[in-house]
């Protein structure tokens, strides 16, 4: 990098750029997010678990992607190129959600379903999958291209950043969701795409402030012929574009998802166990393995965290008092406490690991996980506490529910950023676009997970409406102390194996 740098608070003015374009792609994917439970079990009828196996297959898709869009991007594209390319398929995958048919009906005890509006929305959703494993896992690697090694602003920088993902997300969630309960979903999901088109066009006015970064690693390669025919580069996107039509098959058949999950996360571990014991020494061996335990650590927290569009939204919809002021608040805008929360704290926490660095007792990676986990699973055991304290009205007051975002998300922000932080500072620099990708590989089982805890809370409904309360409340109650019992199990442990963690990170911060 160069010797003087042109900074904005401090930070490279490029991470400033990647905010704000990270803020708008985030605005189209929360706004989406923030209304697909509601979409799946109020207008086309898809009971609880139906509704949660389809947001399951789909969140753990978007975020396993990031892989193949990391290699890629590593070995070939470069970060910038992929960025703009995973834009454009989010562009077309959002604004194809907008298209929404004919809500569904029963006949005879039977659901019936626009066929063709459910073969659009699983095609809307492949592009919004690719889109996003081009996109999400190279543009956290520019950020930590800003920086050099050793650099103190690295986490900091990330923090920063996070919160752009943040800002973007309370707008999403606020103006989608109000847009798609209020208006109909058409407009919640049509104002989402609108959303990922400012992204795009923020990305491509701040490439002057990223022109020392993220270039393709071999631009001679990329313009390559292949057979004769057409460049490496269009190869890639037209063979992307093709991949397209296998994601739009799997989320109609989602239940295959979890094992081919499980079979790639497996093909990794693989992997990387053979790169250890073959092409590493004991430093950077030891690093990979803190990785990995991270990304297991990640896989929990996000099974938590990821319960606020699935089981949560629920939980907020059927059980929660939501009048304010003599006016009820939508379901869907309850989810904007999280990131509204995050950026409240996030300066605080960005300003913690500062000051306690400077006095060199700032929490290690791996303690800062097991944190992160235990305020989740606190966070929950509130919402299992509420069921018990319900008011006249037979209703959970919504200070449970404000208190519990408020505790998961400073858990969040002890973990989330750090764990892309830690990929930036752990992995070798040949590797860190493959590693960004493990990360949200493991966050897809995270998501994918997050599911299956869902389904544990089934509350039977008839057209999208819950038929015994007293159910609904029980089982919402099941689940959350029980996430609550294994979190702060799997929290404490990981806090106990910090120091040992610690000491294989080689002197990484």
């Amino acid at each position: 990098m160069p010797n003087k740098e042109k900074t904005l608070f401090g930070h490279p003015i490029g991470l400033f750029v990647l905010f704000f374009t990270e803020m708008w792609e985030r605005f189209s994917f929360y706004g989406m997010k923030a209304l697909l439970i509601f979409y799946l079990t109020k207008y086309h009828f898809f009971t609880d678990s139906g509704a949660s196996g389809i947001i399951g297959s789909y969140a753990a898709l978007v975020y396993a992607l990031p892989v193949l869009g990391g290699y890629l991007a590593d070995k070939y594209l470069g970060f910038k190129k992929a960025v703009v390319f995973g834009a454009i398929l989010l562009i077309i995958g959002h604004l194809g959600m907008a298209y929404e048919g004919n809500q569904a009906y029963i006949e005879n005890g039977v659901t019936i379903r626009d066929g063709f509006a459910m073969k659009a929305f699983y095609l809307s959703i492949a592009f919004i999958i690719m889109g996003v494993g081009f996109l999400k896992p190279n543009i956290s690697s520019i950020v930590g291209s800003l920086y050099q090694d050793g650099d103190d602003r690295r986490d900091s920088g990330f923090t920063i950043f996070y919160m752009g993902i943040n800002l973007g997300s309370i707008g999403a969630i606020i103006i989608c969701g109000w847009l798609g309960e209020t208006y109909g979903w058409r407009y919640g999901f049509g104002a989402a795409g609108i959303g990922m088109i400012f992204g795009l066009l923020t990305f491509l006015w701040g490439q002057k402030f990223l022109k020392h970064v993220a270039n393709p690693p071999n631009a001679i390669q990329l313009k390559n012929k292949v057979l004769g025919l057409i460049s490496t580069e269009h190869l890639i996107y037209i063979a992307s574009i093709a991949a397209i039509t296998f994601i739009w098959i799997l989320m109609q058949y989602h239940t295959i998802v979890g094992y081919l999950l499980t079979a790639f996360i497996g093909m990794v571990l693989l992997f990387l166990t053979w790169y250890m014991a073959v092409k590493t020494d004991k430093v950077i061996g030891g690093r990979i393995f803190v990785l990995i335990i991270l990304n297991i650590a990640a896989v929990v927290y996000f099974g938590y965290m990821e319960q606020q569009f699935i089981s949560l939204n629920l939980y907020t919809d059927r059980i929660v008092d939501r009048v304010l002021f003599g006016t009820e608040i939508k379901a869907s805008l309850f989810v904007s406490l999280n990131p509204i929360f995050i950026i409240i704290f996030a300066p605080v926490v960005a300003w913690l690991w500062v000051f306690l660095s400077k006095r060199k007792i700032e929490p290690n990676a791996p303690a800062k996980f097991g944190w992160g986990i235990i305020q989740a699973s606190i966070s929950f055991g509130l919402l299992a506490l509420g069921v018990h304290w319900v008011g006249a009205d037979g209703k959970v007051d919504m200070i449970w529910l404000i208190l519990s975002y408020l505790i998961v998300t400073t858990g969040e922000l002890f973990l989330s950023p750090v764990g892309l932080s830690s990929v930036t500072k752990l992995s070798p620099k040949h590797m860190v676009g493959f590693m960004m990708g493990v990360w949200f590989l493991f966050t897809a089982a995270g998501e994918y997970v997050a599911a299956a805890l869902s389904k544990i809370a089934n509350v039977e409904t008839i057209g999208g409406k819950v038929t015994d309360i007293a159910e609904a409340y029980d089982a919402y109650s099941l689940l959350y102390s029980h996430m609550m019992y294994y979190g702060l199990g799997f929290g404490i442990l990981l806090l106990i194996a910090s120091p040992w963690l610690k000491k294989l990170m080689h002197g990484v911060k």
